[in-house]
């Protein structure tokens, strides 16, 4: 049930985004009573929390996969790993993405969020260090940064070409790390 809940979320979510968004609809959309969605979840913040959480846990998971076999891999095979774990989070699901980067914004979970960005960095950099990046956490923040800030806009202009991305995001990438583009 609680799966049910949560992609109904989702669907309203990206339907109509966070205008639309309120627990009965939530409720009528999961096929739920609206008294077994609070069993669960006590409002609409609870499941906004809920689909950042799960939303960051799914990040986390493809950027942990690339750099568990970074060692075995040179450095722009790496990048162009996280690159694109970083593309498809905001990509496959593009409208949902975006109506909770905005909910992110008022809910009250600044605590997660910034632990979230220290584990982004701190397994970015972990990788980068072992290819010989210099200061390997600052690149890692800037690198975070510049990604999601490249890769955000795009959701945010309704992008869906997710090779063209790719390919500037790595263009910008390598540029930072000094790597040529035909590695």
């Amino acid at each position: 049930m609680v799966e049910a809940i949560l992609e109904a979320a989702a669907r309203i979510l990206e339907d109509g985004g966070l205008a639309a968004f309120n627990t009965n609809a939530v409720a009528e959309r999961a096929g739920v009573s609206v008294g077994s969605l609070y069993q669960y979840f006590p409002g609409k913040t609870a499941l906004l929390a809920e689909l950042i959480r799960r939303r960051r846990s799914e990040l986390m998971d493809g950027l942990q996969r690339e750099a568990a076999s970074a060692e075995q891999r040179d450095l722009p095979s790496v990048v162009n790993g996280f690159i694109r774990a970083a593309i498809a989070h905001q990509l496959d699901r593009p409208r949902l993405a975006t109506s909770l980067e905005y909910a992110e914004m008022m809910l009250p979970i600044d605590a997660e969020t910034e632990a979230l960005k220290r584990s982004i960095a701190e397994t970015v950099a972990s990788a980068l260090a072992l290819h010989g990046v210099p200061d390997p956490a600052t690149a890692a923040r800037d690198l975070s940064a510049l990604t999601r800030g490249m890769v955000d806009t795009a959701g945010l202009f309704g992008e869906t070409d997710t090779t063209s991305l790719e390919r500037r995001v790595r263009r910008a990438v390598y540029g930072y790390l000094g790597i040529g583009l035909n590695a």
